[in-house]
């Protein structure tokens, strides 16, 4: 029997430091997120990070927490059950990180007689720190307990017509009566040794301005390449004229290149410039989260009005809309009928 596994990234239970601190510790101690051998991850995570990260951490969350929850559990929980509602097969949601483990969302699974599933990591976009973060984790926990479910992932989506689509009318909607000036698509930030670690051929991932537009195998598995391409895709889709869009990465840890340019530097240069109402969009995530409801809505608008801007908007992640929950159900049908993939 056929099934289906979401997995999102996953969220502290509560807006409290001493919930905060394990959850971070989990995520930041991913060899894949922090590519460091072990010792200095440690050092780095257990030794520095911790000892304030938590409090900090805490006190963003306590801005953005709803009634109900975190909202990255809430609008995933949302989304799986709409997806739920729209296919005959049993769907699962699990987190890379925190109480709502792959590994119990695999038992839900089994125990409806799942021996097949479809494994979908709701990111766009290939990266260490996200997409194979999640395979990966989940490949280990269905070897270690589940050793008779077979497992086919989706591929990152980020070039799809049908997220394409569902992405860009969203954007369009979120733009409308809003006279911007000019356009950011803030995608998450990664370093920039994760780009050349991720490249199968070692030499074409040079990150020199040519790299992402020449055509290569390295491609499917190149996240700036990727996230480039997406915004050319919804560039070409709604009509945006060039010289009112561009690019950045958000979110970043000191001492370490990063992707750039960065976000927060251009919500600084952008009202020099005179751009002085900006939107800006995040698809790097599907689902609104920590990143996108503070550092990029809150945080955000207030480094861009600091420096000079006057208008302002973010424009949420897709979400439970319905138009994408369409997509999703479209692509796990076809899976349970066809056993094909979208590309």
């Amino acid at each position: 029997m056929k099934g289906v596994l979401l997995v999102n990234l996953g969220s502290p239970d509560n807006p409290t430091p001493k919930d905060v601190k394990p959850y971070l510790d989990e995520f930041l101690m991913d060899e894949r997120v922090i590519d460091t051998p072990k010792w200095l991850r440690n050092i780095i995570v257990r030794g520095i990070i911790l000892q304030t990260r938590p409090k900090k951490s805490a006190a963003a969350y306590q801005k953005i927490w709803w009634e109900e929850g975190s909202p990255l559990i809430v609008i995933s929980e949302r989304f799986a059950a709409k997806v739920r509602g729209e296919t005959k097969m049993p769907v699962a949601l699990g987190m890379r990180y925190g109480s709502m483990s792959i590994k119990n969302a695999l038992v839900e699974l089994e125990a409806k007689g799942v021996d097949e599933v479809l494994l979908v990591p709701l990111y766009p976009h290939y990266a260490m720190s996200s997409y194979e973060t999640v395979v990966v984790k989940t490949m280990e926990e269905q070897q270690a307990h589940f050793p008779k479910m077979r497992l086919t992932t989706l591929p990152a989506f980020y070039k799809n017509e049908g997220y394409i689509e569902v992405l860009s009318k969203s954007i369009a909607e979120g733009l409308k009566n809003f006279d911007y000036d000019h356009i950011l698509f803030s995608y998450h930030g990664i370093p920039e040794r994760h780009i050349r670690k991720s490249d199968p051929t070692r030499f074409h991932c040079k990150i020199d301005g040519q790299c992402c537009s020449t055509n290569s195998v390295a491609h499917n598995t190149c996240y700036r390449h990727q996230c480039f391409d997406t915004t050319e895709r919804v560039k070409a889709y709604l009509g945006l004229p060039d010289e009112k869009v561009s690019n950045s990465f958000q979110s970043r840890l000191p001492n370490d290149p990063w992707l750039k340019p960065y976000t927060d530097f251009e919500f600084e240069r952008f009202p020099k410039e005179g751009k002085k109402k900006l939107a800006v969009i995040t698809p790097a995530f599907v689902s609104d989260c920590l990143e996108t409801l503070e550092e990029i809505a809150m945080e955000g608008k207030h480094q861009f009005q600091d420096a000079g801007g006057e208008d302002y908007k973010h424009i949420p992640c897709l979400n439970d809309d319905d138009a994408w929950v369409n997509v999703m159900a479209k692509w796990v049908n076809n899976w349970e009928t066809t056993g094909e993939l979208p590309s």
